[in-house]
């Protein structure tokens, strides 16, 4: 059994001051009925408690850490960055380096406004489009999470897809019915939503992998499908890839799937896992920021130095290395192959890229109504399994596994081993079910 000890300890004593005794709701384990681990620090695939456990790590920071943890080019870079002072307020010329950065690698965001975190850049784009729509309504899809601002915390409830509820105390109701809810792969869904409210629409919010739900692929032609409508519609299709923008190559799911938004969002893995986003696209849009424009938005710590610096390390580490995206989507496929191995018909495995993540459902998983059709209390148990041997997965069945440079075949194997081992309990409920 492991050790916890300490991070029980820890954890008791952050009940204390903290709301959950977390700064972030899924950190706190419950999903899986567990406590959670402390972690004490982190060194390429590995996490380290302050038990001395050692885990594998497949939640990479939920993404960011791509290159695995303390690369030593990042880190020195950063450190080097401290001596200059850790923030300013003020311009630096590494907010344009990392810019250009960006739209290198993602032409379509020709005009970028880096912020703090993923939250504030998809809040921050959907101002840009109501601004320059002169619209108020969007679109956003079931399942998919796009940060924990207002108009976003929402889902469908029972019965017609317009009637929007929040989905969190402290959202006013008023607010929410600004938001219309489809169905992820449905185009119906949001051809009604369209024919309901015409010219109303400003903007469509999508994850183009929904990675929120667990992963969950986009079907053929469905992203396709999105940017016609909207552009029939005079809507702003707004791309969130806060989570695939990095991972999928270095054009994003943009690139990956062939389809360009006229804004895309980004969180911190455009700062090498420090606190960063940036929301960007055509310069005719982004101009109506501020100062630019009338659309307000402003942060002090918006594109500071050390974040930038960070920043600018990882991505010039991703294009200068050959060859890491295919070795990524390998490694992901070596472990989706594992799991498909050891679960069988039990499970659905869905993949793209460095993303993964296995279902308890012996359906095809392809939209929210199917992805919580899962098992999660069998997810809890497979969790409970790999945590004890030593691999460090999300602590819910809806969150991604993320494969990083630093897996290598001893971890890749060792993992595909644990997965195996981690199947046998649940083999043999099977085998005696009648």
């Amino acid at each position: 059994m492991l050790n916890i000890s300490g991070s029980e300890q820890l954890y008791r004593e952050a009940g204390a001051y903290l709301p959950g005794g977390v700064n972030s709701p899924v950190r706190a384990f419950r999903a899986v009925d567990r406590c959670p681990v402390f972690i004490d620090h982190a060194k390429d695939a590995y996490l380290y408690d302050v038990d001395g456990n050692a885990y594998i790590d497949y939640v990479c920071s939920w993404g960011p850490c791509i290159l695995g943890h303390a690369h030593p080019r990042v880190v020195r870079a950063v450190q080097k960055a401290c001596e200059n002072g850790l923030t300013y307020g003020a311009p630096t010329e590494k907010e344009t380096k990392l810019a250009k950065l960006i739209r290198a690698c993602m032409p379509s965001m020709e005009v970028s406004r880096l912020v703090s975190s993923g939250t504030e850049a998809v809040m921050s784009a959907v101002r840009v489009a109501r601004g320059f729509t002169g619209r108020d309504k969007i679109i956003k899809f079931r399942g998919c999470y796009h940060g924990h601002s207002d108009g976003l915390l929402v889902k469908a409830g029972s019965g017609a897809l317009t009637q929007s509820a929040p989905d969190s105390l402290g959202v006013p109701a008023d607010y929410a019915r600004q938001t219309l809810v489809a169905e992820y792969n449905h185009p119906e869904s949001v051809e009604r939503l369209f024919a309901e409210h015409p010219g109303e629409i400003a903007a469509l919010l999508v994850e183009p992998v929904a990675a929120n739900m667990g992963v969950v692929l986009p079907e053929p032609g469905f992203l396709s499908f999105l940017r016609e409508i909207t552009r029939d519609h005079g809507t702003l299709l707004i791309f969130d890839e806060v989570i695939t923008g990095f991972r999928l190559g270095l054009g994003g799911a943009q690139e990956y799937f062939q389809v360009t938004p006229d804004l895309t969002t980004l969180g911190k893995i455009i700062g090498g896992g420090m606190p960063v986003g940036a929301y960007g696209g055509r310069r005719e849009i982004m101009e109506l920021v501020a100062p630019a424009g009338p659309v307000y938005q402003a942060g002090t710590l918006s594109g500071n130095p050390l974040a930038t610096t960070a920043g600018i390390e990882t991505l010039t580490i991703l294009r200068e290395t050959a060859g890491i995206y295919e070795q990524l989507d390998q490694k992901a496929k070596r472990l989706a192959a594992a799991m498909r191995e050891a679960y069988g018909e039990r499970v659905c495995v869905n993949q793209a890229g460095s993303l993964l993540g296995m279902f308890f459902t012996g359906q095809r998983v392809t939209d929210y109504e199917t992805a919580t059709s899962s098992d999660t209390a069998a997810y809890a148990a497979y969790f409970g399994r790999m945590i004890e041997r030593g691999i460090y997965l999300a602590p819910s069945q809806y969150e991604a596994m993320f494969v990083s440079a630093a897996h290598g075949e001893e971890e890749i194997a060792r993992t595909c081993e644990a997965v195996r081992d981690a199947a046998k309990p649940a083999q043999a409920a099977a085998d005696k079910t009648p």
